[in-house]
Formats: structure tokens, sequence, C-alpha cells
């Protein structure tokens, strides 16, 4: 089968430290993997990117075609995802823009690369601006190096924390807004917001992961080497449970963005700070003295010599 022209792209990508010759030449160029809305498989695309602040912005031009293109539906539905860039590679949550932020932010593209401006005249959509904002815990939240299981532990709960402290502080931020509309002749107040479903369909996705990945090997093995940590274990799982329903609701809520209730999400948002709050504190209590002993990441497995004398 021939290579597709984006994975040759991709491979020049990636034997050349981000350099690529042809229509790409000179640009800049970024590979954004997502996963796919309904495969769930990673899909790699090559974008150009312009820089606004500490943030890489990519646009759904789709070369102005009448729909938008796959990987922009992919984010909305898995807004974790990985950006490799030059030589470096590192996870993001992908942000579509809003209203006037779009508006601003598409300018800004615009000035930098005039024929996303171009493309937009040939298509009636609006192109899609997004924000690639690289998704890492706050400075100094968690342990500087990892060395060991519970250092991991502690790096995720840490990534969970503040990703939780995110999608509060924009409730937070959308709660002030919408207080500050009165009377009949100010704009309606603004709904929810594509920015606070991102993060926090990001955050649940990735609790979910990490909660499954625990129920499925981390605490059978625990249970297994420590029985008298075997209560612990079971309170735990419970707890999970408990998170997931919340989570749940937090995710019915968002499945319609444009009727979500807000004040009802803010609940559910509440409840779910202190559910995790507390289960990620007494998970830490019970496990970190156990996980400290196991080295992180794990040593490869020792060959078996006996086998391998007679091969």
């Amino acid at each position: 089968m021939p290579t597709s022209f984006n994975q040759s792209v991709i491979e020049e990508f990636r034997a050349n430290g981000g350099k690529v010759g042809g229509p790409f030449e000179g640009g800049d160029l970024l590979l954004l993997t997502t996963t796919g809305a309904k495969s769930g498989k990673q899909h790699t695309t090559p974008l150009g990117y312009v820089r606004d602040g500490d943030l890489l912005l990519v646009v759904g031009s789709n070369l102005g075609a009448p729909s938008h293109p796959a990987w922009y539906h992919n984010v909305l539905a898995h807004p974790q995802v990985q950006v490799e860039i030059g030589t470096e590679s590192f996870a993001a949550i992908a942000v579509p823009a809003e209203g006037a932020r779009r508006e601003r932010l598409f300018a800004h593209v615009v000035r930098a690369v005039p024929g996303y401006g171009d493309y937009q005249t040939q298509t009636t959509r609006a192109l899609p601006v997004v924000a690639l904002e690289r998704a890492e815990p706050e400075e100094g939240a968690g342990p500087r190096e990892v060395s060991n299981l519970a250092d991991k532990l502690i790096e995720v709960h840490s990534w969970l924390r503040s990703q939780l402290r995110h999608v509060r502080a924009e409730a937070d931020t959308h709660f002030a807004a919408q207080a500050a509309h009165h009377g009949s002749d100010e704009p309606p107040a603004p709904g929810l917001g594509l920015q606070i479903r991102q993060h926090c369909l990001a955050f649940c996705q990735s609790l979910e992961f990490h909660h499954t990945s625990e129920d499925g090997h981390l605490f059978p093995a625990i249970a297994s080497y420590h029985p008298h940590l075997r209560d612990a274990i079971d309170r735990l799982r419970d707890e999970h449970r408990t998170v997931t329903r919340v989570q749940g609701e937090l995710l019915a809520l968002l499945a319609d963005i444009s009727t979500a209730d807000p004040r009802r999400f803010r609940t559910e948002l509440d409840r779910m700070s202190q559910e995790l709050t507390a289960h990620l504190d007494y998970e830490e209590e019970s496990l970190l003295p156990v996980l400290a002993e196991i080295p992180w990441p794990p040593a490869p497995p020792v060959p078996d010599t006996a086998e391998s004398a007679t091969t």
C-alpha cells in the first residue's frame, strides 16, 4: 500500500527533528495525535500552528472545505492530545475558542499566516481555532523526580488535583460573568462553554483511566503481597464507585453544552471535589509506604539463563 501524503510528512518530521520540505518547508509545523471520536484509535495529523504566548494555536481549516476536519471532532470527544514540535513531545488539552476570544485569536492567526483568511472566505462555517494547553501539574505540586511507585502515584494525583482546581476556577469565572448580567437589556448570560467542558472532560477521562488501572492491576497486586491492606483496598474500591457515579452526573450534564444547567453542574463539581479529595488523601495515607519500596519505572525482566542456554 503506498504511503499517504500525511504519513510521509510524519515520517520526515520525526526523522529530521521536526523539519520537513515540500509545501511545509520553512513553516511552523507540529504533529497532533488525537483519539478517534468513534474508533478510539490514535490518529496523528501534521498541522501548521501559530504561537500566542504559551499557547499553540491550530485551525480546523480543512483547506476551506464545508465540514470540519476529523481531528477537530476527535478533540471534542477526547480533549487530551499528544503534541510533537521539533524534537519535543508533550501531553496537552485541546480547547476550542469561542465568541470574542475566537475572533481575537483567529485575527492573530491570520496576521501570522494570511492563508487562513483565504480559507475562511471559501466556506460559510467559522473555522475552529483550537488552543493546545500543556497538560502539566502546577509547579511544585508533585515530586521533582519519580524513582518509585509512590512518586508516580503522587505525580498522577497532583495532576488530577490541579485539573480539578482549574475546572473549579473556570466555573467560578463563569458564575461571576453570569452574575454581571442584569435586566432585559443585558446580553444573555453565557453557557458553560467549551473551555469548561474540555477541561472537565479531560479530567474525567483521566480519572476513569487511573481508577480502572488501579482496580485491574495495582490493587490486586497490593492485596496479594500485603494482606493487611485488604480492608483499605476494599474501601478504596468502594470510593472509586462513588466517584464514578458523581463523574457520570458531570458527563451527563456536559453531553449537550448548549442546554447544560450551570448551577447543577457546579453542585456536582463541588460534590466531586469533596469525594475525590478525601479519596486521594486516604489512598496516599494507606498505600504510599508500601509503594515507596517499588522502583519506577519497573526494571526490565531478567532473562532466564537456563532457557537462554538452550536456545
